[in-house]
């Protein structure tokens, strides 16, 4: 037997779907994505990173985050343009670095500020190698541009 509720919900259920409220849902007709695996305690959190388009470092405990960032400095550092931004950008990760190891939290991690003059020093030898790996494979240059030629000169034209 049901209760007054149940069945005026059900009544509704039944109404829409005679309306064909539920006709053309997105995803109808599709599995439900995830069903045959495991539960997750962080689905939400992982469904929130892939849809968000952001990075799964986010999650990492501070000392991780900056270890990782000392590990990707040399990427980091091939596209700035001068020895200033250089500079720059590495006090900022030694800033954040002294920051966190006066106030260590998460787990204990050794991580140290990275030298300055080193980080320029193979910063200016990884561009001086980019410029002579592009000044050898650099393609011809391109034929100077022949003169237009004139209206008055064209072989269709009468003298």
């Amino acid at each position: 037997m049901t209760y007054g509720w149940e069945a005026s919900v059900e009544a509704q259920i039944r109404s829409a779907q005679e309306r064909g409220e539920f006709d053309n849902l997105p995803g109808a007709g599709r599995p439900i994505p995830g069903r045959n695996l495991p539960y997750d305690e962080s689905w939400w959190i992982k469904s929130f990173l892939e849809r968000e388009q952001l990075p799964s470092d986010l999650l990492l405990p501070t000392p991780l985050q900056l270890r990782r960032r000392v590990e990707q400095l040399p990427d980091e550092l091939r596209d700035l343009p001068t020895e200033q931004a250089v500079r720059t950008y590495v006090a900022a990760l030694n800033t954040e670095i002294v920051a966190w190891l006066r106030a260590p939290t998460g787990p204990r991690v050794v991580v140290r500020p990275v030298n300055v003059d080193d980080a320029v020093r193979r910063w200016r030898t990884e561009r001086q190698h980019r410029a002579a790996t592009v000044a050898t494979t650099a393609p011809p240059a391109p034929p100077a541009p022949t003169r237009p030629r004139r209206w008055w000169r064209l072989p269709w034209r009468r003298r």
